[in-house]
């Protein structure tokens, strides 16, 4: 047992914590998973119920899960670690590292460091924890190697990729004015050319389950048309999975799909994720025979126009530094993975060599 999280009221700091393994998400259920979410200072879509049970069923499969509880001296629940064993004696969090762009563990605000503490003590065994998507601003980065030590671990923090962020001024003309002249010019002449040569198009979107039920297959017939990589991701397992998390997001107000119509059909689509102030650019698709008119960043610009409109804070390009995502003006922000393992004079070798 530890001292509790400092977050607690006043006289229950030096109450015990006590931490849990168990089995399945379920063992934890989606009323005190939500409940948790809603305290953490990171509410990422990706760290709710419905999008960490969904995944687990559609690739975890016969992958040993471990759900590590943190609860205080009353019995609350103040931190989760969902983990997934993907290689014998290797753990990563549940979410994988191909459709999560931010992971972590979810602890109540303010409690982080005295719930991770708990965690390191309560592992008993030579297992690596392998935490991959965790933001820049997540306490784990800098916590975990500092906590380590102390507890005969040793944990390295990297960079592992960038997510391109802009943030959004209080109105579309300010927004313009942050741009570089070439990029404002091109944006708006590529607008005006596709509303004259495809008059008919028009931006809508859909953001209720049975709206985006209706048109998922016109957002998957876009996506694999794209290009051949996408084409190979969008497996049937990866469509189930699909399928599945963004419409129940957009039963919680979490999901919505874009898309540009044209009386021929959609020529782009993107899926759009939302939280806490934020629009995230999840996934997309165009009709390639239609590429001349840059469809994409039309619909693109008509998004961003939109999260403007409604007062968001953050336009978040999420994983990935393609070029066109920095025409919109967005700075770039770390996004880490942290290995955890047992201390020992190779691991201290590679982590003095990270150091300097």
């Amino acid at each position: 047992m530890i001292p509790g999280p400092r977050g607690l009221p006043a006289g229950e700091v030096d109450r015990p914590v006590k931490v849990d393994v168990l089995e399945s998400l379920d063992a934890v259920g989606g009323a005190a998973w939500a409940q948790l979410h809603a305290a953490s200072a990171l509410r990422s879509p990706f760290l709710t119920f419905t999008w960490q049970r969904t995944w687990t069923r559609a690739f975890a499969g016969s992958m040993r899960v471990e759900i590590r509880t943190v609860r205080d001296g009353e019995g609350r629940l103040v931190a989760v670690l969902p983990l997934y064993e993907a290689e014998p004696r290797l753990w990563r969090l549940i979410g994988g590292t191909g459709v999560s762009d931010y992971l972590d563990l979810l602890a109540v605000a303010g409690g982080e460091e005295d719930a991770w503490l708990a965690l390191l003590r309560s592992r008993t065994d030579g297992s690596v924890w392998d935490l991959h998507a965790l933001p820049a601003t997540s306490p784990t980065v800098p916590l975990l190697p500092r906590l380590a030590p102390a507890c005969g671990l040793v944990a390295t923090a990297s960079v592992e990729e960038r997510c391109p962020v802009l943030a959004l001024p209080g109105s579309w003309d300010a927004y313009l004015t942050t741009l570089s002249p070439r990029h404002r010019h091109e944006m708006l002449r590529k607008v005006r050319r596709l509303h004259r040569e495809a008059p008919d198009a028009r931006v809508s979107s859909v953001d209720r389950p049975g709206d985006v039920r209706a048109r998922f297959d016109d957002f998957l017939h876009l996506h694999r048309r794209s290009r051949a990589g996408k084409a190979r991701f969008m497996d049937e397992r990866m469509e189930g999975f699909f399928r599945e998390a963004i419409a129940a997001l957009a039963g919680d107000g979490g999901a919505r799909i874009w898309f540009l119509d044209t009386a021929a059909g959609p020529i782009a689509t993107f899926i759009c994720l939302e939280w806490d102030g934020s629009v995230g650019l999840y996934n997309s698709g165009f009709h390639p025979d239609r590429a001349s008119l840059a469809p994409g960043l039309v619909l693109l610009t008509a998004v961003v126009q939109d999260a403007i409109t409604r007062g968001k804070a953050r336009f978040d390009f999420l994983r990935g530094e393609e070029r066109y995502k920095y025409e919109f003006g967005p700075a770039p922000e770390d996004v880490y993975a942290v290995r955890v393992e047992r201390a020992t004079a190779d691991a201290g070798e590679r982590t003095g060599a990270a150091a300097r």
